[in-house]
């Protein structure tokens, strides 16, 4: 496993002993930062179930200005701690050593987030718990795009009552990548009446 672009480009990343951790492909990891690519520069990235830290390294690599990475698997911090420094990417990035809801609810309110990258362990059904914390957080804006890395066969129907919508989705052979957003208010047509300056007639207007 490589970094695939920018000042890090080519880098061999290692990755954690053990089947408790799901590295993203190279193949795949190519193909959703090229979807992301034109709003890394300056962003803010938060990649939670990190893992050995792939995913987040490379948004630092393609112009992230920062990055926070949650794992709570000792091994696996161990391996993101090493991938940073052979990056030379430490002095971008924090890592955050806890399970996710913890995590979020322990960070600095002041931080607003522009990507979320998770990729939990598949059939658990954690998404739905992490995204409505996400939702009653100050991580996240209406501009806050949602990366869920996930089974092909994972239900998703939770998200009919959640404050999200899906953007996008990208499906491979054996899972899928969904995009998401929080939903924005509906702006309503409200018809008003106000009097000219100019003379006593009625002016409605749709706004």
């Amino acid at each position: 496993m490589r970094v695939i672009a920018g000042k890090a480009r080519s880098i061999r990343l290692q990755t954690p002993k053990g089947m408790q951790t799901r590295p993203t492909t190279d193949r795949i990891k190519e193909t959703l930062f090229n979807i992301l690519q034109t709003g890394m520069a300056g962003c803010y990235f938060l990649d939670l179930f990190s893992g050995s830290g792939a995913i987040g390294i490379e948004a630092l690599s393609r112009g992230a200005a920062h990055c926070v990475f949650v794992e709570q698997d000792r091994e696996a911090v161990r391996c993101i701690k090493d991938n940073l420094q052979k990056t030379k990417l430490q002095d971008e990035s924090e890592i955050l050593e806890m399970d996710v809801l913890s995590a979020i609810g322990r960070m600095d309110k002041t931080v607003r987030f522009d990507y979320v990258f998770m990729d939990p362990p598949y059939l658990n059904a954690v998404e739905e718990r992490v995204l409505e914390t996400l939702a009653d957080s100050a991580l996240i804006t209406e501009d806050t795009v949602i990366i869920i890395e996930a089974a092909l066969d994972t239900d998703f129907s939770f998200l009919e009552k959640l404050p999200f919508i899906v953007v996008r989705e990208k499906k491979y052979k054996t899972n899928r990548h969904l995009f998401l957003q929080m939903k924005k208010p509906e702006i309503k047509n409200i018809k008003i009446q106000e009097k000219s300056t100019y003379d006593n007639s009625s002016i409605s207007g749709h706004f």
